[in-house]
């Protein structure tokens, strides 16, 4: 099926099955259980599997697909687009890492809405440094490693069935003593503490893995193979992630001009441009990925548009609308304090820069 076809067929049923969230409770709850919701809902319909491998529950076809239905969720603001992509972080990671049996039972529970999973990178002393992380797994035995540390700035993992999760494993303090983990989050020595952001949201958490005994089949890779599973995810919350999420900042151009009584057509015109620049580099990563390309260090590029077009998009909101962040308890205010973390999740704007300088345009070290 071609993308026209399959988005035209797939509005005509978002049309007749309404899936919006409930009015009135903007609560992290509530969006995940909306989440859950949408994304059981498009599981038994057939339009979650589009794009995925047979052998996890899919119906094959492109992975462009899978972007097209991030888009019209999005855009119909049917679930938050930031914990609606995590999928496309996750899956693509078991899929090239995990035990095929292990990934044929585990991801249609994600994919289906009946488990959220999470990603337990970052430490305290390890955000943009993720070499430097200091969680340790010690083998025990031929059919354990026990885990101990501390993550922190992890998505959903209050909510959260399943980690994948980094440890070092080997006496190098660098790469390549990292391994990857497939961690149950109800095992004994699992605590998460929610973290309250300026935003007012508790969606990141603290981990702490005390003694966390993890079966030897669940690691991912081999032992060593951690900052190479991470090299190859994180370009993926820089692909289809983004391109859903540049939907969702489109509807709030739309929203903005809306309620915008006497619209600066230069300002308007600025933050459109600086969305469209960022679509269209989007759109090329994505033409990649169709065409089976290998995602590197250019997704850089699109980290550090996006966050651009993010921050003065809603910069633009506060300039137009008085008072809407500053004295209103509103969405926008919400994710006008949100977008001030832009630059710095993911991958701060100043490493992002870096990796273009050195790795793209060989600028050297310094």
């Amino acid at each position: 099926m071609n993308t026209d076809t399959f988005r035209a067929r797939l509005r005509l049923w978002l049309d007749d099955h309404d899936l919006s969230p409930a009015p009135g409770d903007d609560s992290l709850d509530a969006q995940v259980a909306q989440l859950s919701r949408v994304r059981r809902a498009l599981w038994d319909a057939g339009w979650m599997r589009h794009g995925w491998p047979e052998a996890v529950g899919g119906l094959g076809g492109p992975s462009v697909l899978r972007a097209v239905l991030g888009e019209e969720v999005a855009s119909r603001e049917l679930a938050e687009p930031g914990l609606y992509s995590m999928v496309e972080v996750l899956v693509p990671t078991l899929l090239s890492y995990a035990p095929a049996a292990l990934a044929a039972e585990m991801v249609p529970r994600l994919l289906s809405g009946r488990e959220q999973w999470c990603q337990g990178f970052s430490e305290p002393g390890s955000g943009s440094d993720l070499a430097s992380l200091s969680t340790r797994a010690v083998r025990d035995g031929g059919d354990a490693w026990v885990v101990s540390g501390q993550k922190v700035w992890t998505s959903l993992a209050q909510y959260a069935a399943r980690c994948v999760l980094l440890a070092r494993t080997g006496p190098d303090p660098g790469h390549a003593g990292i391994s990857a983990f497939f961690l149950d989050m109800d095992s004994p020595g699992v605590t998460v503490r929610p973290l309250r952001t300026m935003h007012g949201v508790d969606e990141f958490a603290e981990v702490f893995l005390d003694d966390v005994r993890v079966p030897a089949d669940r690691m991912l890779g081999a032992p060593g193979d951690g900052w190479r599973l991470a090299m190859d995810l994180l370009p993926h919350e820089r692909s289809t992630c983004f391109w859903h999420r540049i939907a969702h900042l489109y509807s709030r151009l739309d929203r903005l001009l809306d309620q915008t009584a006497m619209p600066e057509e230069e300002a308007l015109g600025e933050a459109y441009l600086a969305l469209h620049t960022v679509r269209c580099r989007s759109l090329t990563t994505q033409r990649r990925l169709a065409d089976g390309a290998r995602l590197g260090p250019e997704t850089s590029v699109d980290k550090i548009l996006l966050a651009t077009a993010e921050q003065q998009l809603l910069d633009t909101a506060r300039d137009l609308l008085p008072g809407v962040v500053e004295l209103t308890d509103s969405a926008w205010r919400t994710e006008y304090l949100y977008s001030r973390a832009a630059t710095i999740y993911g991958g701060t704007a100043e490493i992002q820069r870096n990796i273009v300088a050195r790795r793209l345009l060989d600028l050297g070290k310094e």
